[in-house]
């Protein structure tokens, strides 16, 4: 959700004075970590899922305030939409049981927030972009009542001097939209994944995580629908980029410089040098001055928190005023069940240890452009997607999953820790994903086809197999 703001009018003055603590505090971090501040070497994992509160309608419900009073969990949250909330979940560090105890967590979690919706007539549903959404439920009226996005979509329209918010997508049914405001952000929810990393290694993880990205994805695509419309197979991926849209700061002509972005480059050292370009080529949203001391960096990081990187690094302190890095990996999908969402972390956390310890870096084979096109691809294509790899060679996502990408996972989980029993038993619900094709977009167009394009119908057909807790690959049609 990112934290929350205490005002909604800013001054120049205000304006100026962040910028100015903001750039003191670029210049402390390097300093700080320079002088080895950051000496966590722990790796650490966590995680956040954005939800959906629907009416048995299937519906969204704007009850997300009086869910929240009723829920009373600080682990769950609001989120920009009223019908929207965000589940976390304490971090627990790597090694055996890691991936069964973040399972139980969420699975406790889950019940309980089902069990408070149920008492409000109301179903929670994990799902990349909600079929049954219309484009008059994404309205300012169903923003949360929460200053942080009152002042984003102010700050959004002003950089955009005014002019609205342009959708674009392509697909079976193209979509072309024009709107007044950044609500259409809300019909993307997604499962995002914290990796905590030794400061030292910090690069080459954030680089693995960017090669990883396309794989990932393409085994976890579930939005393949907006508005009726067949488009990518992660619409996520596009629509989250359009509806914030800005770019082209401080003379740069780059399209790649956009406030949701997969990036300019791979980081030649560590991940600040992406702090130090957040202070030189992204304007702030948020110029709310900070009370936090200066050595939490909490201008920093509020700054960090309004640019949108599909590979997110955060700089984060424990109960200790230990102070770490670790990336937040933000390209997968919510749903279509947590068992499924375990198993995508579980591709992840392997993939990327494997990808970050080989001998020689992996980036310096796979051009950085390479791994952008790679990513979208994924998104336009899920296991279709051809993909390039770290060989030269271009490959199907499936043939890449089932062949390179699997392996590397398995091999590094277990050199977290992890015992052969726990990494097959996820790593399969993956694996049986890819060989079946059956992806939650691929259930969800199929199921449409069957049931005569009703979305309601086949939204009633998801939620069911959701309960049940199958994988999606073992969903009927």
């Amino acid at each position: 959700m990112g934290q929350e703001i205490n005002r909604t009018c800013f001054s120049e003055a205000d304006l100026q004075q962040f910028s100015l603590r903001l750039a003191e505090e670029t210049a402390a971090l390097r300093s700080f970590a320079k002088s080895g501040g950051f000496k966590d070497a722990r790796y650490v994992a966590g995680f956040e899922l954005e939800a959906w509160l629907l009416d048995h309608g299937g519906r969204p419900s704007p009850v997300n305030e009086a869910y929240l009073r009723a829920l009373n969990d600080p682990l769950v949250v609001p989120e920009l939409s009223r019908f929207n909330v965000e589940l976390n979940a304490p971090p627990v560090e790597m090694g055996a049981g890691v991936l069964a105890a973040m399972e139980e967590s969420l699975l406790t979690t889950w019940d309980n927030c089902q069990r408070v919706a149920h008492g409000m007539d109301a179903v929670l549903a994990m799902i990349g972009i909600l079929p049954t959404i219309r484009d008059e439920d994404l309205c300012l009226a169903n923003m949360s009542a929460m200053n942080r996005f009152d002042v984003l979509n102010a700050q959004v329209l002003q950089q955009r001097n005014g002019a609205p918010i342009r959708i674009d997508i392509e697909g079976a049914d193209p979509l072309h939209l024009i709107r007044p405001d950044v609500m259409l952000e809300a019909a993307t929810t997604s499962f995002q994944l914290h990796l905590q990393v030794p400061f030292d290694r910090a690069g080459r993880y954030y680089n693995a995580s960017l090669i990883c990205c396309a794989p990932l994805l393409a085994a976890a695509v579930n939005s393949p629908l907006l508005f009726g419309h067949r488009l990518w197979q992660e619409t996520r991926v596009p629509l989250f980029e359009q509806s914030v849209e800005l770019g082209g700061y401080n003379g740069l002509a780059e399209s790649t410089v956009r406030r949701v972005t997969f990036g300019r480059d791979y980081v030649a050292n560590s991940p600040l040098e992406l702090f130090e370009e957040n202070l030189e080529h992204y304007p702030v949203l948020l110029p709310m001055p900070q009370a936090e001391p200066s050595n939490r960096f909490p201008h920093l990081r509020l700054h960090n928190g309004a640019i949108w990187r599909w590979v997110r690094p955060l700089i984060g302190f424990d109960a200790a005023g230990q102070g770490h890095v670790r990336l937040e990996q933000r390209v997968l999908p919510s749903g279509p069940t947590v068992l499924d969402m375990v198993a995508n972390a579980a591709l992840y956390f392997g993939l990327v240890h494997a990808l970050a310890r080989q001998p020689q870096a992996v980036e310096s084979d796979l051009p950085f452009a390479t791994a952008r096109a790679n990513f979208y691809a994924a998104a336009r294509h899920g296991l279709q997607a051809e993909l390039s790899w770290l060989d030269g060679r271009r490959h199907s996502a499936h043939e890449l999953l089932l062949e390179t990408g699997l392996p590397l996972a398995h091999q590094g989980l277990r050199d977290f820790g992890l015992p052969d029993a726990e990494i097959e038993h996820y790593l399969g619900v993956v694996e049986a994903r890819v060989r079946s094709g059956q992806t939650g977009s691929a259930w969800q167009l199929q199921r449409l086809a069957q049931v005569g394009g009703d979305v309601h119908r086949m939204m009633d057909d998801y939620l069911d197999n959701q309960r049940s807790g199958a994988p999606v690959h073992q969903w009927g049609l």
